[in-house]
């Protein structure tokens, strides 16, 4: 039986290039409504972002991971940067490598295809990715020559995310046993907005019935992997996920921590790990590092909610609307001089925040279509600007000590450091 969820919230259409070896599932009874009614009005239609969902064997998702020759972006993710090389997620298709010896000249030199893949993290040449619920690592030290060294079966949740940000998703039952649903395509489709409406409100109710080390790179602060010393945390929606990295090639899987709701994303700090959820950040203590243990949360009303942190203060952008919840988009500062009590300082609007950074007294804040700003929060009370550059479609930063790496819709900046706040220095187009 075919079944459709209709959703409030848009996104930008994508389409995705797939091998023969995957296949869109599609009915083709489903778009029958689709065509116009020569006798209906023009304005009884609108375009809705659809969602169809890609499937793989599962004897051909084992064996999926493949370096290949640079290839067009789909859909920007989080950014890695490690010694000369940039990597960028291609959402739930893969990762894109970029030679960056030369920030002003960066050079796009393969794509790792890793289907369901949405984080990386690397350590002394090795690179740790998730693959739907495995785990994949691969050896780097040679880029021209990446290897597979081990792929660790069902240690993770299932990773594929729902597109939740489209109007509409369509889907159909395949067969759990041989197949494994690793992604989707997004088009762009004209629906009878009654129909449309109509099913929502069925579908929406069956929604909500369903339910820096040595040796070690940078993640964006949106990033959900993240090594500490010899442990690599992954978190998902409910869990800190543990793996024990002593034996880089070889990491244990070790007993996941339960830490809450709707968690997406992690940042650490010394001996704390701060984890963003859509409902607050919580912070806990990795003194025993196989065994993180919750010292506090602070808690706010429901956005997405990425956070770092510098001193005394923890950085948390919240991104109301769309499934990100009501609460309204902003800056939250938060001061954590005493860990176990954190308490909210000042909050400044914002359009809606993606990813931020910090480099000595610059904060980098990605506020989605409306650029990347830029402030000196020397005065947490009162941040001053420097610069705004606005334009563009920001997602998140990486503030490096020689310069700042920044993701946007399908481009990569690198922006140099100067007295009164940053310049650009590259750009390179990822399609």
């Amino acid at each position: 039986m075919f079944n459709l969820f209709y959703l409030n919230n848009t996104i930008h259409p994508k389409k995705i290039n797939m091998k023969k070896k995957i296949r869109v599932l599609l009915s083709i009874t489903a778009l029958a409504f689709v065509a116009c009614d020569n006798n209906e009005d023009d304005s009884d239609y609108a375009e809705y972002q659809v969602a169809r969902p890609i499937i793989m064997s599962k004897a051909d998702f084992a064996a999926s991971v493949e370096v290949v020759p640079p290839q067009p972006i789909d859909e920007s993710g989080k950014v890695y940067a490690y010694d000369d090389y940039i990597f960028i997620n291609d959402k739930s298709k893969g990762v894109h490598v970029i030679d960056n010896a030369n920030p002003a000249q960066p050079i796009r030199i393969a794509f790792i295809e890793i289907p369901g893949n949405v984080d990386i993290s690397v350590k002394n040449n090795y690179l740790y990715a998730d693959s739907l619920s495995d785990l994949v690592v691969l050896d780097i030290s040679d880029i021209n020559n990446i290897q597979q060294v081990n792929r660790m079966v069902d240690v993770l949740p299932e990773g594929i995310v729902y597109p939740f940000e489209v109007d509409i998703i369509e889907y159909e039952s395949y067969d759990y046993e041989n197949e494994v649903l690793v992604g989707w395509e997004i088009q762009t489709e004209r629906r009878l907005i009654e129909e449309v409406e109509q099913q929502r409100f069925i579908d929406d109710f069956a929604l909500a019935e369903t339910a820096s080390d040595s040796g070690t790179g940078e993640g964006g602060s949106l990033a959900r992997f993240k090594i500490v010393g010899e442990y690599l945390y992954a978190v998902d929606s409910h869990n800190i996920n543990v793996f024990g990295i002593s034996d880089l090639a070889n990491p244990q899987d070790l007993d996941d921590v339960f830490a809450g709701f709707d968690i997406e994303t992690i940042f650490n700090r010394g001996n704390h790990l701060f984890l963003g959820s859509m409902r607050g950040m919580y912070i806990y203590d990795i003194t025993n590092p196989a065994l993180p243990t919750l010292v506090s949360e602070f808690q706010h009303g429901t956005a997405c909610d990425p956070v770092v942190v510098d001193g005394d203060y923890a950085y948390v952008t919240l991104r109301g609307g769309n499934n990100c919840g009501a609460t309204e988009s902003g800056l939250y500062i938060v001061d954590i001089s005493t860990i176990e009590a954190p308490e909210l300082a000042i909050t400044y609007p914002m359009d809606e925040p993606y990813g931020l950074g910090i480099r000595d007294n610059q904060l980098f804040i990605c506020d989605g279509a409306s650029g990347l700003k830029v402030y000196d929060k020397t005065n947490i009370n009162e941040l001053t600007p420097l610069n705004h550059f606005k334009d563009i479609v920001t997602f998140d930063v990486i503030p490096l000590e020689s310069h700042l790496i920044m993701v946007g819709d399908e481009v990569l900046y690198q922006y140099e450091y100067v007295e009164d706040g940053i310049r650009l220095l590259s750009q390179i187009g990822l399609n």
